[in-house]
């Protein structure tokens, strides 16, 4: 009797062994299910912030140069190139901020080069159109994106539609007509030495004629317009033009 209790003890022991074996396993089986689930899940966290991180250092604006320490100057990067601007000569409201633009829309009283005054409000019993002048520069900044700079245009593209005649211009100044079934037709090329100035113009009509003159800086091209009349005193166009240039791109100008 008392080794049949004996036995029934031993067996309830190796059940209770069992049972306790079979939960463990179970125990490590959920363990190693839930590890298998957080692995991935791991992974996916890491490749998702490895992506983030590589946005945001791609799109984070780079600057090649100080920031304007005049305070009435932004930093605009065009075409990966900085500027330094004053707000007030931004002619378009949503290109009034900093950090990377496509373009650039910019006006300056002439001859002072500074921004100009707020306009002023014109009525039509006020308005007088004999007293309109121009006397602003106007200046437009774009990425040129590797497209054709505007010597390689005067080299390669004018001549194709220029007459052959050359014709003279005021104080040293040539120009040279456009012929009437090209792109350019109504226009003259000006051209002039010391300093140079290489300009394409509209003729004066009922309305003033304008000149445009092109120049590359790094990544972006700056495209100057201004009054043909002015050309009666060229030199100083010129050396407006390159003072603006300097001034937009030195930070401490």
């Amino acid at each position: 009797m008392a080794y049949s209790r004996l036995i029934r003890a031993s067996l309830d022991d190796d059940i209770a062994m069992t049972m306790l074996t079979a939960r463990s396993v179970r125990r490590g089986w959920r363990r190693t299910r839930r590890r298998g689930y957080l692995i991935p899940i791991l992974v996916a966290c890491v490749i998702a912030a490895g992506a983030l991180w590589t946005v945001g250092y791609l799109l984070w604006p780079t600057w090649t140069q100080t920031a304007a320490s005049d305070p009435s100057r932004i930093p605009v990067s065009v075409g990966a190139t900085v500027f330094n601007v004053p707000p007030a000569a931004i002619r378009i409201k949503v290109q009034k901020h900093s950090g990377p633009q496509e373009r650039v829309d910019l006006a300056f009283d002439y001859p002072s080069l500074t921004p100009p005054d707020v306009p002023r409000h014109v009525s039509a019993s006020t308005f007088d159109i004999g007293a309109q002048t121009i006397e602003r520069i106007f200046v437009t900044v774009v990425a040129h994106n590797n497209a054709l700079s505007p010597d390689q245009r005067i080299r390669t593209i004018y001549p194709r539609y220029l007459e052959a005649n050359v014709g003279a211009a005021p104080d040293g100044l040539t120009t040279r007509v456009f012929r009437d079934a090209s792109p350019y037709a109504g226009d003259d090329l000006v051209v002039g030495n010391a300093p140079p100035l290489v300009a394409r113009c509209t003729r004066e009509t009922d309305t003033p004629g304008m000149c445009l003159s092109e120049r590359r800086v790094d990544g972006a091209d700056l495209t100057f317009r201004f009054p043909r009349q002015w050309l009666s005193d060229w030199r100083a166009v010129v050396a407006a033009m390159d003072r603006l240039t300097m001034q937009m791109r030195n930070s401490r100008s």
